[in-house]
């Protein structure tokens, strides 16, 4: 259960991306289109306006940040541009929000939540849910995060979808940059 959890921190971790300027890839470049499938945009309110990423975990379930909960939320599905309609894409309603019982929007430990789509989703080349490790991946491990971000500075969200590759440091020796994001 522990390397579930721990699993699933990774994967929010390295999936979610919120709009705040310290969430931007950095360094990252434009993703072939659909090499991210389980990559997911939360649309918030009623203009689904861009919120955070996510990670679909199966066909009715994505894992994303609890900082990430709003009222009203739409996950979008075989995207990888944000400001064109795709074909590869499917946008549907989130029923259900299930934040980590131990939560804490004040340290923002825990920041994990699932979120139940109000269907199953349709899978396909363009959407399939992300592969769960088995095991914690060992430090220096190179890892993949992807997201919506820009590649140079703070300017804002781009719309193409952008992959960058990290270091793996583990729990418990972590880059500054990761200081407080990362807990038990």
């Amino acid at each position: 259960m522990f390397l579930l959890l721990t699993a699933l921190q990774i994967i929010a971790l390295a999936m979610a991306q919120s709009q705040r300027d310290e969430n931007k890839i950095i360094g990252g470049y434009t993703c072939i289109q659909n090499s991210q499938p389980w990559q997911a945009a939360l649309l918030a309110g009623p203009f689904r306006r861009f919120l955070c990423g996510g990670a679909l975990l199966s066909r009715q379930w994505v894992i994303t940040a609890a900082h990430c909960a709003r009222p009203i939320l739409r996950i979008a599905l075989g995207k990888h541009n944000l400001k064109n309609w795709e074909a590869t894409q499917q946008v549907l309603r989130v029923v259900r929000q299930v934040p980590h019982p131990q939560y804490n929007s004040q340290t923002h430990n825990n920041d994990l939540m699932l979120l139940q789509l109000e269907r199953p989703i349709q899978l396909g080349r363009a959407v399939r849910p992300i592969t769960i490790a088995s095991s914690c991946a060992r430090p220096g491990t190179s890892c993949l995060v992807s997201g919506w971000g820009t590649t140079s500075s703070p300017i804002g969200v781009s719309a193409g979808l952008f992959p960058s590759h990290h270091r793996w440091h583990g729990l418990c020796r972590c880059s500054p940059r990761w200081e407080g994001l990362l807990s038990g």
